[in-house]
């Protein structure tokens, strides 16, 4: 059973919605530890101050450098009441359409559950977002920090999507990047019809199943083959990257589209 990360209320307009805030995304990196060779056994990190003596839990308070080199400790009490207010409700504050917000401002998704006597307002949001093709903008805090997050529908379910801060993304304006004028890069008409022919070709529903993380498959299978006590050879070193070279971009066009169909006509 997942167990909500947070419990409050969704505030829209006048109405309230008792939710519970649980997590979308299961973990599935594979975790590996640090063994001492000798005798694989586990190496363990411990907490140590510049002058090198290791510092127990309790002592351990949370802080933050200023510009002149001092530190200020800050208890967790001090910190939420920086906004106490906020800490048991998601405040919507906006509707907007989802094709508006930037992709990098995505950040991380939660399942938003209602509570018993939530359900039929939690419907009802749900369902006045979808019919608006908009999604709900939304403060709250977790912990100890303010967040800013969009409500959005999803069949049945809301998905609470924490969103990233302005100041929190990267500028984009100085990157090395090509521009629009295509016409100056010696992108060519054909060239663009061939492009589209390979999108045309690979295009097709939306279906995660089919996906596979073959790394992370792989990685298992090697443990798996290790604990059974077979010896494993080490890769070949990798191949050095091609040195640059003048590239028929339409012929590698061409050749991908063919490639795509081929694969499309051995599918169906």
């Amino acid at each position: 059973m997942v167990r909500p990360i947070w419990q409050g209320t969704v505030s829209f307009g006048l109405v309230t919605i008792p939710v519970s805030v649980l997590p979308a995304v299961a973990p599935s990196d594979i975790a590996f530890h640090l063994l001492d060779s000798r005798d694989l056994s586990p190496i363990h990190t411990k907490r140590v101050n510049e002058a090198g003596e290791e510092v127990p839990w309790e002592r351990v308070v949370k802080g933050r450098e200023l510009a002149d080199g001092r530190w200020i400790a800050l208890t967790d009490d001090e910190i939420r009441s920086a906004n106490v207010s906020a800490t048991q409700t998601i405040d919507v504050i906006g509707a907007v359409c989802a094709d508006e917000v930037p992709i990098t401002y995505f950040d991380t998704p939660y399942h938003l559950v209602p509570e018993k006597p939530g359900r039929k307002a939690y419907a009802l949001l749900r369902e006045t977002l979808r019919r608006a093709a908009r999604i709900a903008v939304a403060q709250m805090v977790i912990r100890t920090r303010q967040h800013l997050c969009a409500l959005v529908p999803q069949g049945d379910v809301i998905v609470l999507e924490l969103l990233r801060y302005p100041h929190e993304l990267r500028p984009d304006s100085d990157l090395d990047v090509p521009g629009a004028d295509l016409d100056s890069l010696g992108v060519t008409e054909a060239e663009l019809r061939l492009a589209e022919q390979l999108v045309a070709a690979i295009e097709g529903p939306w279906a995660p199943e089919t996906y596979r993380d073959t790394f992370r498959d792989e990685v298992l299978a090697l443990i798996e083959r290790k604990a059974a006590g077979e010896t494993v050879a080490p890769a070949p070193p990798a191949e050095p990257a091609a040195s640059a070279a003048v590239i028929d971009i339409a012929e590698l066009l061409k050749r991908s589209v063919e490639q795509a169909r081929e694969r499309s006509t051995e599918a169906s």
